[in-house]
């Protein structure tokens, strides 16, 4: 049976408090903030006061047996009494089998504010090592829906309040992207809570996403081949080129301006600086972030296949890669850091408080060292190296150029030279191979017409190359005329003949056997048949030493090209041989006799070797 109390706690002794004794009790009295008198009992060691709480607390053993002590928020004892009992309720429903221990300690969260959750969820994913701009971007999209939903408390996260928002952000122009993004945010902080026990179910988790294809609001393009060289030269030469212009007067917007000879440097090493970043982008597909995390210590130019190494806590999905360098690239960097070795030395040996002997320099730079100075405002200057270049912003589709389209330019690019698509992939560390060829990849910079002229032609005219059609279809258009052609084959129309003539067999051991003839008809066939038949019938051949254990043939029939094979027991015979007989058939058509053959005809573009002709000739399969 449970209880219900007040707990005791101790606070330090009031300044103005003073030591009476009541009933043998030494008590502190002293008056609060309102004036009113208070009294409370002194510790054994009496510098310190306790305390009743203000609340009941409900102490009970839960379905499992164990005691607990649980906070009624109560300051009314009756009240607290209530809710004891429903502790005591649910206690004896686990127990009974009614609830799981699972859906029991679900509804003790259900009360509870949405804020403290979601700080808990935020902090469970700063202990796993998670980003901390992800982070913060989860913060401010949770925190809106708690407000907005609203979302005051657990039991409160459920499907229709967040449809209901995002309907009233679709009519104010929100974007599908960001929708999206918002239900992403509220399903993950739901599906930690199922797996913390806080919930037993997503409510989010069938929720259907907003087309993000059907409302597109910024769309990537990729720069051509001669915008990428423009953009490269411009960006080499802009910084120099806006020191030496004269912003006002008569002489305005000539070069004429005088720049000191160290600035000068200066301002060149920055101009290639933001040209090899450009190019570096283009060439790795790297992200911003991910270029401006890279050290020294991460490249290996001096290696057979340079590269550079990608570690996992700056890549975009924490698996870490090492990405291979184009040779023109890996020698530009390595004159690059040979250019910053050299700025390096010089600023120590300028500095006032390090003394350094002629030959006393650095073997190198620091590891730790960044490998480019990747500034804060790199869109913006894009955008002005691009207009420098007379490359527009947006083309005439409302695409845009911006830092990321050059990672787009990157996988347009790979496409563009042949590249498979699972290197693609690979090279762009993409989870699937849609997201590579479908959002990064420009269908405008593919030569899809020179594709369609590598399709193979087809003439419509008839005559010889329609009859070359017709018998590369049988698969003997790149084989000799046999010269027994000129001899067997008759015209369609005539009437049948039956002829004989030898043909050389190999038997056993190699010998030729003379002695054989073939009959050969030459009859129209007025019946059209499936394309392929299997027939059984009556052995007339054998393979020693592949014997079935009963006589078969089968047989393969087709509109142009028949094969049989007859195999039967080895007893039927001393010589065992296997014979594939070889039957070309075609179908004669119903027409006037004095037009068959006749070139131009349909008879003989369907069979240029004559119609309802027909060839039976034993061969002999050697190696069975």
């Amino acid at each position: 049976m449970g209880t219900v109390y007040r707990e005791s706690f101790t606070k330090p002794l009031p300044p103005d408090a003073k030591i009476i004794v009541r009933k043998g009790k030494r008590l502190a009295e002293w008056k609060d903030g309102k004036g009113k008198t208070r009294t409370a009992p002194l510790t054994a060691a009496g510098d310190r006061i306790a305390v009743l709480a203000g609340t009941y607390t409900a102490r009970y053993r839960d379905g499992s047996g164990i005691l607990c002590k649980v906070t009624t928020g109560c300051r009314d004892k009756t009240a607290a009494e209530s809710v004891l009992a429903d502790l005591e309720k649910r206690a004896e429903r686990v127990r009974g089998g009614l609830l799981t221990s699972g859906e029991d300690a679900v509804i003790d969260h259900q009360g509870s504010p949405s804020a403290s959750h979601v700080d808990s969820y935020l902090d469970s994913l700063v202990a796993a090592g998670r980003d901390q701009g992800h982070i913060d971007n989860l913060k401010r999209q949770l925190g809106r829906l708690v407000r907005e939903c609203p979302f005051p408390s657990l039991r409160d996260w459920r499907r229709a309040p967040l449809e209901t928002w995002l309907a009233v952000q679709t009519r104010q122009e929100m974007s599908a992207r960001t929708r999206n993004s918002y239900q992403a945010a509220a399903g993950a902080f739901c599906n930690w809570c199922v797996e913390t026990g806080r919930m037993l179910n997503n409510p989010f988790a069938r929720m259907p996403n907003a087309s993000e294809e059907a409302d597109r609001r910024r769309q990537r393009r990729a720069l051509t081949d001669a915008e990428l060289v423009k953009l490269l030269d411009v960006a080499r030469r802009r910084p120099l080129v806006e020191a030496m212009t004269i912003r006002r007067g008569k002489r305005k917007g000539q070069l004429a301006a005088n720049v000191r000879d160290e600035i000068r440097r200066d301002l060149e090493r920055l101009g290639r600086e933001r040209a090899l970043i450009y190019k570096t982008l283009v060439l790795t597909g790297l992200r911003k972030g991910e270029l401006a995390s890279l050290t020294v210590g991460q490249l290996d130019l001096d290696a057979a296949t340079p590269c550079l190494t990608l570690d996992a806590a700056d890549e975009k999905n924490r698996q870490g890669s090492t990405l291979p360098l184009r040779s023109d690239l890996a020698a530009d960097l390595r004159q690059w850091l040979a250019e910053k070795a050299a700025a390096v030395d010089e600023d120590r040996r300028q500095a006032p408080t390090v003394r350094m002997d002629q030959d006393d320099r650095p073997a190198g730079l620091p590891a730790d060292t960044p490998l480019f100075t990747v500034p804060a405002g790199l869109v913006r200057i894009l955008d002005r190296d691009l207009q420098q270049a007379g490359i527009p912003k947006r083309d005439e589709r409302g695409r845009t150029v911006d830092v990321h389209a050059l990672r787009h330019t990157f996988g347009t690019l790979l496409s563009k030279g042949g590249v498979s698509p699972r290197t693609a992939q690979a090279a762009m560390r993409h989870s699937t191979i849609a997201l590579t060829m479908n959002t990064y990849t420009d269908p405008k910079l593919l030569d899809v017409a020179g594709a369609v002229e590598a399709l193979p032609a087809l003439p419509l005219e008839t005559g010889s190359q329609t009859a070359a059609i017709a018998v590369s279809r049988t698969g003997t258009d790149d084989l000799p005329t046999s010269p027994l052609v000129h001899v067997l084959v008759q015209a369609a129309g005539n009437p049948c003949t039956r002829k004989t003539f030898p043909v050389n067999l190999a038997g056993s051991g190699g010998r030729r056997d003379r002695s054989r003839t073939n009959a050969v008809s030459a009859c129209p066939v007025n019946e059209k048949s499936p394309l392929t038949t299997a027939v059984s019938g009556p052995c007339s051949g054998w393979v020693e030493g592949l014997e079935p254990s009963t006589s078969r043939t089968t047989i393969w029939r087709s509109n142009q090209l028949n094969y049989t094979h007859r195999s039967a027991p080895t007893a039927r015979s001393a010589q065992g041989r296997q014979e594939i007989y070889l039957r070309v058939e075609q179908s004669s058509m119903h027409q006037n006799p004095s037009q068959a053959g006749t070139p131009g005809s349909r008879s003989h573009a369907r069979n240029p070797v004559g119609r309802g002709d027909s060839i039976r000739e034993p061969l002999v399969e050697r190696g069975v």
